[in-house]
Order: structure tokens, then C-alpha cells, then sequence
């Protein structure tokens, strides 16, 4: 569990640098960052560029949102078996510690 946790973390990483980058490219006229990377931004895509960003920050904010609830998940599934694990030998040393003494023990007194 440990492997995929780390491996999505880092999915969830690239994904969140990868939509920072697209909403600061977004549309040069509504005071987005567009134009420090110079000319228009339409030259790309053609003049359908505002749909073609649109869809893909919407896709890309769809798979932000899967991957973060898949991290959440993953992550306390992992910690409430590891918590659960550690539980579970606590008690067994509480219960080694407090067990009755046996039989033989008892009989010599």
C-alpha cells in the first residue's frame, strides 16, 4: 500500500503543477498570465483556443479532484490499518503482562 501512495502523491503533485499552469495561461484579455509567454495564445489552437483550454482545465480540475479523493482514501485506509495493527499488539502485551500466573506457580506456594 505504501508503493501506491506514494505513486498517486506524486500523480496528485503533477496534476496540481500542471493546473496551476493552465489557469495562469488562461485567456490573455481577462487579466489572466497569458501574454508574458508572448503573441497571442490563439496562434496554438486556432480560434476555438478559449473552448480548447476550457475543456482541458476541465478535464484536468476532474482528475485533480479523483486524485485527491483517492489520496484521502488510500491514506487513511493506510493509517487505520497501521493504527490497527498497533492496537492489536498493545493488547497483546497488556494481556501477556496481567495474564494470572499458571498452575505450576500457584501449587508450589
Amino acid at each position: 500500500m505504501a508503493v501506491l501512495s506514494i505513486i498517486l502523491l506524486v500523480l496528485f503533485v503533477l496534476v496540481s503543477l500542471f493546473l496551476i499552469f493552465l489557469v495562469s495561461i488562461q485567456s490573455e484579455d481577462d487579466s489572466g498570465l497569458g501574454g508574458i509567454f508572448g503573441g497571442s495564445s490563439e496562434s496554438a489552437f486556432g480560434g476555438r483556443t478559449n473552448r480548447v483550454m476550457n475543456k482541458i482545465t476541465a478535464y484536468t480540475v476532474a482528475a485533480f479532484v479523483v486524485l485527491a479523493l483517492v489520496v484521502a482514501f488510500v491514506s487513511k485506509s493506510t493509517s487505520f490499518l497501521s493504527s490497527k495493527t498497533s492496537l492489536e499488539a498493545q493488547a497483546a502485551a497488556t494481556a501477556t503482562e496481567t495474564a494470572p500466573a499458571s498452575d505450576s506457580t500457584a501449587s508450589q506456594n
